[in-house]
């Protein structure tokens, strides 16, 4: 029986030492995934949150003889594609979204000289269509297979790749124009 397994079905008697034990494992992973997809840190909280609700409300369905990551992460990616659809039908936030991308984009030149390679990437990064994003940070930060990241994301392999392609090549694009690197292909190779 896996580790896993073991702490779901302790959690599933009831134990408060296994549902601690069960948080502080995932949460992190969980809130990661949400800080990436919604961009903003309380609306992240927010929802890693209400996900990891609803993974103990429904711990008893989750198939054991699977890996628990991906079963958790589509909960999470679901809770922000719920989330990030509330917000685009809110006009202040959409609002509030046009002013951040220009306040970034009018920084000065030596402002944006003086960003490291990840602050960068970061910015890249929320420059990305939201499945192109999430699609990275799963495969690159979260390690997880094509596979997996399909299962979340309810996508076929071959999707997930071609988004997985699409990133790098636009993050390399956008670190080459900026001069953070001078040979986009080595972003892209993986």
């Amino acid at each position: 029986m896996s580790e896993d397994v073991q702490l779901v079905q302790q959690c599933l008697t009831g134990d408060e030492l296994s549902m601690r034990a069960f948080l502080s494992k995932y949460q992190g992973l969980v809130f990661s995934l949400c800080l990436r997809m919604l961009g903003h840190r309380e609306d992240a909280e927010d929802v890693a949150q209400d996900s990891l609700v609803r993974v103990f409300r429904n711990l008893e369905k989750w198939d054991q003889q699977r890996p628990i990551k991906p079963w958790l992460l589509t909960i999470a990616a679901n809770r922000c594609r719920t989330a990030l659809e509330k917000r685009s039908k809110l006009p202040s936030q959409n609002d509030l979204a046009i002013d951040l991308a220009s306040e970034r984009r009018e920084h000065s030149k030596h402002e944006q000289e003086q960003l490291d390679i990840g602050e960068e990437l970061e910015l890249a990064l929320g420059e990305l269509r939201e499945d192109y994003r999430t699609c990275f940070v799963m495969y690159h930060q979260e390690e997880l297979s094509y596979q997996e990241i399909g299962e979340v994301l309810g996508c076929p392999q071959g999707t997930i790749k071609t988004w997985l392609h699409r990133a790098r090549a636009q993050l390399a694009k956008r670190l080459q124009d900026r001069g953070v690197v001078a040979d986009p292909s080595m972003l892209e190779a993986t």
